[in-house]
């Protein structure tokens, strides 16, 4: 987060601060924009000034966003764009080559070289992309220009469809794992609760069933141990044998 406090103190309250991703229309904005400043011959940073001010993104965010993302879905775009700008320029060229030829006149008089007006040398400007100097409204893009440009925007238009779809579709299989997943872990938890009863009511039967057999020999060992006795004709006890 940018501090207000500061930002107030350098006086850039107005700062452009932008985080969220682009969206597709954003995309499509900045790539309409800079098609046309290269068909009128303006400069890349001139397009992504407009697109910032409408954004509310800096022109150094527009750029990074043109030339990592954007500008190789739109080479032959540009190649048009370019070609249309050469063809206006030479148009206009000839045009003012037209209007700048001599008209004869009768009865001039002639100037000698030190009467002429000395004009002014103007510098040297090179054109760059950088100059911010706009020229007049471009001439009509062609038929297949158009044709061209919305076929391009087709395919990515069903390039993009194809992804949702895609999307929408592994959205449903990771859905459905993880119901059946769920279902498994409910089915597993019983299967461990009822193992668990099984085991209880097993070492139940084993208790018993030890306790019966030490029943059993203990009343078998009686019977062979417990000796009989009788009274003799003096009243004495004596053990029979058996």
């Amino acid at each position: 987060m940018i501090d207000k406090k500061l930002v107030t103190e350098l006086g850039v309250e107005n700062m452009k601060v932008r985080q969220d991703a682009w969206s597709h229309e954003d995309d499509l904005l900045l790539a309409e924009t800079v098609l046309r400043y290269i068909r009128e011959g303006g400069t890349q940073l001139a397009a992504f000034e407009e697109v910032g001010d409408k954004l509310n993104r800096t022109s150094a965010a527009c750029g990074f966003r043109w030339n990592a993302e954007v500008r190789r879905n739109y080479d032959q775009a540009i190649s048009i764009a370019k070609r249309q700008r050469k063809e206006r320029k030479r148009a206009m060229e000839r045009a003012q080559s037209t209007e700048q030829a001599p008209t004869p006149f009768t009865n001039v008089p002639s100037i000698s070289p030190l009467e002429q007006p000395i004009e002014t040398e103007q510098p040297f400007e090179i054109e760059t992309e950088l100059s911010t100097e706009l020229l007049p409204v471009p001439e009509a893009i062609t038929l297949q220009d158009c044709i061209t440009f919305l076929s391009n925007m087709n395919k990515n238009s069903l390039q993009s469809n194809r992804l949702k779809i895609e999307n929408d579709q592994l959205k449903r299989e990771n859905q459905e794992l993880l119901t059946k997943n769920t279902q498994l872990e409910k089915r597993i938890e019983k299967l461990t609760e009822q193992q668990a009863t099984i085991q209880e009511d097993y070492q139940a039967l084993v208790q018993i069933m030890d306790r019966a057999r030490r029943m059993v020999m203990f009343e078998d060992g009686d019977e062979r141990q417990t000796p009989t006795f009788r009274m003799d004709k003096n009243g004495n006890l004596e053990q029979v044998a058996k």
